[in-house]
């Protein structure tokens, strides 16, 4: 086996980024004689998956090669630190501020500790000064003028290096606390290089020298993205523009790859679900239970209730997994931040209509209706609003597959508002009171405040709900007679819809009649 010492470059050609993590595609080009041959490739991000690391051996064209196969192929760590070598002239202004702080911190520290040596050396001087005193005195030795000089100057030497000793010290932290700063602006400006890098060892066998190219593959985590779109309405008709938020700090920078968004999750295992036993039990009813019904009152959510959530979602692919892909080279940065790709783009016909929702709001809202002409699905994520005259706000789609009609909201109008006001009677019907009977009222205020030049009528649409009975032990009427103007439509889901036209300061009042009758034997209501 022939060892060849030189490094080929392996670039990032193509990456699949998936839910949270990201498939990564490379490509060498080398050129090999006959024989078995051992390349080393790279480097490459040191998170790559060493058991999703995958290679093969193509030609010119990009077909597998008939002269030359894959023995082997593995992953090889190695850790190096950089060099402690000061900035050079291409290094920016920030990285030579730290450099500039280190050194003076350290000629701080350097200057503390001699004068540290100086005032023991002084302390020293001073205890054997006083020794020499006392055994002079004590031998009857009189050196005052002596003494008083050699004490004054010990004295004077001690107070003058212990106040630059002090200042020393003042003037160190104030360089630590700068140096902190400076270190923490350099983090966040600028990437150090990698300390731990990743090659890859690849061992080939060729029958016939020639020029071939090296596919790698792996996968690699600290990389994801997530759908956004940007909507644009212009009189009749909605321009959506589909785009997708990529982050990744694998370490390397993508430049000019081929992006594939999928919404596949590799992390989820492919195993069965564990098998539970369920035990049905079957029992007589007490004499009591078959005396009575149970009942109770459940929400169920109706899309076409109200307006949208507003919210962040997470990657809703409706079960199946989708796959959409960028038109062009696509440059993402390792920096962690987010970084918008462009998708698809499509203009459509769309109908606007002033939704109200009462018993969820007191706001009016516009919701556009359209058909998902994009040619794929449009997976839940959220909107950026545009109208004429610019960004309005951020709202919120939901999933819908190709050709599937799309709901979304453009936000509240501000004159219009609606106040709901509800009461409730309950009272029993029938001989002896055998029956309940609750009958409800539900008054719906619109009111319209214009601005001034604005003649144009407006038309809202109320959606008004009222309960649907699943037993026929409870029964719900409309009492239409009673309501104020009828509504102009009741589905089975129990939403009523008015279409009401307002014309500028104009006001209506919508009443909503409806009773729940019941028998003796319901419980609940």
């Amino acid at each position: 086996m022939s060892v060849n010492d030189e490094t080929f470059p392996l670039p990032v050609t193509a990456v699949t980024c998936l839910e949270d993590r990201a498939q990564v595609e490379r490509t060498a080009a080398v050129e090999l004689a006959a024989g078995v041959h051992r390349l080393r490739l790279g480097p490459v991000s040191a998170l790559a998956v060493d058991r999703s690391l995958h290679a093969a051996l193509l030609d010119e064209d990009g077909a597998p090669a008939a002269a030359g196969k894959v023995l082997d192929v593995r992953l090889v760590r190695s850790w190096r630190p950089p060099a402690p070598v000061p900035p050079g002239p291409d290094d920016s202004a920030l990285r030579r501020r730290v450099h500039e702080l280190e050194r003076d911190h350290l000629a701080e520290q350097r200057r503390q500790e001699r004068l540290q040596a100086r005032l023991a050396l002084l302390g020293q001087l001073a205890a054997d000064l006083l020794r020499e005193i006392g055994e002079g005195a004590a031998l009857g030795e009189l050196e005052q003028a002596r003494w008083t000089r050699e004490l004054d100057r010990v004295d004077a030497e001690r107070e003058s290096y212990g106040e630059q000793l002090r200042a020393s010290r003042l003037r160190s932290v104030e360089l630590a606390a700068d140096l902190a700063a400076a270190e923490e602006a350099l983090a966040r400006a600028e990437e150090e290089p990698a300390e731990l890098l990743a090659f890859v060892e690849l061992s080939v066998e060729c029958a016939a020298p020639g020029r071939f190219l090296a596919r790698v593959g792996h996968l690699t985590a600290c990389a994801l993205w997530r759908p956004a779109y940007r909507a644009e309405l212009v009189g009749g008709a909605l321009r959506l523009e589909t785009g997708a938020v990529v982050w990744q700090r694998t370490g390397e920078d993508w430049s000019g790859v081929r992006l594939t968004l999928s919404t596949a999750r590799s992390a989820l295992a492919g195993e069965p679900p564990a098998l539970a036993e369920d035990r049905l039990v079957l029992r007589e009813r007490s004499a009591q239970e078959k005396k009575t019904v149970e009942v109770e009152l459940r929400e169920q959510a109706i899309a076409e209730a109200g307006p949208l959530e507003p919210g962040l979602p997470g990657v809703d692919d409706g079960g199946e997994v989708r796959v959409l892909r960028a038109d062009g080279p696509v440059s993402v940065p390792s920096d962690g931040r987010a970084h918008r790709v462009p998708v698809s783009v499509f203009e459509t016909p769309a109908r606007s209509e002033f939704a109200a929702a009462p018993e969820l709001s007191d706001a009016v809202t516009e919701v556009v209706s359209f058909r998902n002409a994009s040619g794929h699905a449009l997976l839940a994520g959220p909107v950026d609003l545009v109208r004429g005259s610019g960004h309005v706000g951020r709202g919120a789609l939901e999933f819908a597959a190709a050709g599937a009609p799309v709901r979304l909201a453009f936000g509240s109008a501000d004159g219009l508002r609606v106040v709901r006001d509800a009461e409730e009677r309950r009272e029993g019907a029938g001989l002896g009171g055998q029956r309940t009977l609750v009958t409800r009222t539900v008054r719906l205020h619109l009111s319209r405040f214009s601005a001034p030049g604005d003649v144009a009528e407006r038309v809202v649409t109320v959606r008004e709900r009222i309960p649907v009975s699943e037993v026929s032990a409870v029964e719900v009427r409309l009492r239409k007679e009673r309501c104020s103007p009828p509504p102009e439509e009741l589905d089975a889901e129990g939403i009523a819809r008015w279409e009401v036209p307002l014309p500028p300061g104009g006001r209506r009042t919508l009443t909503l009649v409806y009773e729940i009758a019941a028998t003796a034997k319901v419980a609940g209501l």
